[in-house]
């Protein structure tokens, strides 16, 4: 009897399965393209039959991933020549596989800088269209290498170039823009440098074809900004972060394609100035408050403005900049400890949509800040479906209507038709945020979904964390709990059937308040 199960248990080894039959294929192939590379490298004529167009080949070494697709050229000579006419090349330390744990920084470093420079080196310089340069955990690169290494892809005719150093680099690399003088950068679509020194002439004439330019801490001045965007009519995308020589942007009405602005902490821009006419997405986000000003760019469509320390924000773009971007759909807006209400006023919003304010302190908001002003924003904007405010605060200054037995405020009647959803977080007992919640509950008859966070927003509970949840002062979910109850006092008897009510606090298991 076991000799009897050991024999059809042989049988059943024996049976093929439908993957025998790829699986034979594959090796069938496999001892082919050996073969036939044996055939080139002796220089006999291979079989008939084995033999497949050489822009299969190369398509076929595109979608491998660089390390595997570099593995592939040293076993096969047809993925060799492939290899040396390669389109898109992103070096890294990731994809060249130097990213393994407790290796030393400086020796990976070294180890990637040579790879680099082989794979470079031994390109034929056909074909490329796309580089990838992700030097930035090396901080010393020999400024020869780069040098080279952009030549090569000048010459190639590159239309994608990115180039990554290192913040901390030894020495600050100078971009050749030299290189570029012999007509060998007109090519170039796409350019994304970082921690470098970045200065384009007037003679230079070799940015036509641009469309994305992406600065991230480049040192480029005013006049050399000016004078490079000047030559890029085909600009479709500016990317400036950290940039910090600029001072003023400018931004000439030749680049009609220009719908993608957006500028990030520029520590020393004071303004930025557009004529161009077809922004659709502008995005000014930094320390301090820059003046802006459009030349009737009434395209705009998405705009974030952004202030970490500059008070009075909401006030600044409700009154000196949406009257020039009236067709607007997004719009976001961060500022710090404003003081200034924001006034009713008799411009509209006719398109905005959405709505995302942030409101933050290193302390508390100032108690001359009233939060139904607000409303300005709502009447202004009849489309308008969703609206966020946030509120970031470590204390609570306004007054509270818990206990407060005297009238709450009513504005006049006005319906927000369009408005389906509504988001409070850092909800507060302040007299003036109740009100303007009860605002928008009593004039919204299209209101779906009402959520009032009173956690400050990042205080859930963390049931699987050791310890529970993160610590919070008393003197804070003191203030929770008087949100919540304002929000049982005062909102959830006037909230209608329709409307879903979503009220978050302090977790009960982790912050109880104790009795003084």
């Amino acid at each position: 009897m076991r000799l009897m199960s050991t024999k059809r248990h042989r049988q059943r080894r024996r049976r093929r399965t439908p993957h025998d039959g790829l699986i034979a294929s594959f090796c069938k192939k496999k001892c082919s393209l050996r073969q036939q590379d044996d055939y080139s490298q002796s220089g006999a004529r291979p079989r008939p039959g084995l033999d497949l167009p050489e822009d299969i080949y190369r398509h076929i070494h595109a979608l491998m991933p660089l390390r595997e697709a570099a593995r592939a050229a040293c076993v096969s000579h047809t993925f060799l020549q492939s290899w040396r006419c390669c389109r898109n090349l992103t070096l890294s330390k990731e994809t060249l596989g130097l990213d393994g744990n407790g290796i030393d920084k400086d020796e990976m470093a070294r180890d990637l800088i040579s790879k680099v420079d082989g794979i470079l080196k031994n390109h034929s310089g056909v074909g490329m269209k796309k580089l990838e340069l992700n030097l930035y955990c090396c901080r010393k690169v020999d400024h020869c290498y780069l040098n080279s290494w952009l030549r090569i892809a000048f010459r190639a005719g590159i239309e994608e170039l990115t180039m990554l150093l290192s913040l901390i680099s030894e020495a600050e690399y100078n971009f050749p823009c030299s290189l570029l003088f012999s007509g060998s950068g007109k090519s170039i679509r796409y350019l994304k440098l970082s921690s470098c020194v970045f200065r384009p002439t007037a003679e230079l004439d070799c940015w036509r074809r641009l469309k994305e330019l992406w600065l991230t801490n480049v040192l480029i001045t005013d006049d050399e900004l000016e004078c490079l965007l000047s030559n890029s009519s085909m600009l479709e995308l500016l990317w400036l972060f950290r940039c910090n020589e600029i001072v003023r942007v400018k931004i000439p009405c030749q680049l009609q394609r220009l719908s993608f602005l957006r500028a990030g902490q520029c520590r020393k821009l004071q303004e930025i100035e557009s004529n161009a006419p077809n922004i659709s997405t502008f995005d000014i986000s930094g320390s301090n408050l820059v003046k802006i000003s459009f030349g009737g760019a009434l395209q705009v469509k998405n705009m974030t403005i952004m202030c970490s320390y500059q008070p009075n924000v909401i006030w600044y773009t409700r009154t000196k900049l949406m009257p020039s971007v009236l067709n607007v759909e997004t719009l976001h807006i961060s500022s710090c400890n404003d003081m200034i209400s924001t006034p009713t006023l008799p411009s509209k919003f006719l398109h905005l949509k959405y709505l995302h304010i942030t409101l933050n302190a290193n302390e508390a908001i100032s108690p001359a800040y009233d939060y139904l002003s607000l409303v300005s924003f709502l009447v202004a904007s009849p489309c308008l479906e969703t609206f966020i405010f946030v509120v970031q605060q470590t204390d609570m200054k306004h007054d509270s209507i818990v206990g407060d037995i005297s009238h709450l405020r009513q504005l006049p009647e006005h319906c927000h038709d369009n408005l389906k959803s509504v988001t409070i977080v850092g909800f507060c007992s302040a007299k003036s945020m109740v009100e303007l919640t009860l605002h928008i509950i009593k004039n919204t008859s299209s209101l779906q979904c009402l959520t009032l966070d009173t956690s400050f927003g990042s205080y859930g509970c963390l049931v699987n964390k050791p310890g529970g949840c993160n610590p919070m002062r008393r003197d804070i979910i003191k203030e929770a709990h008087r949100a919540l109850l304002a929000i049982r006092t005062h909102v959830e008897g006037i909230i209608p059937s329709r409307v879903m009510l979503n009220v978050s606090g302090p977790c009960s298991r982790c912050h109880v308040v104790e009795r003084d």
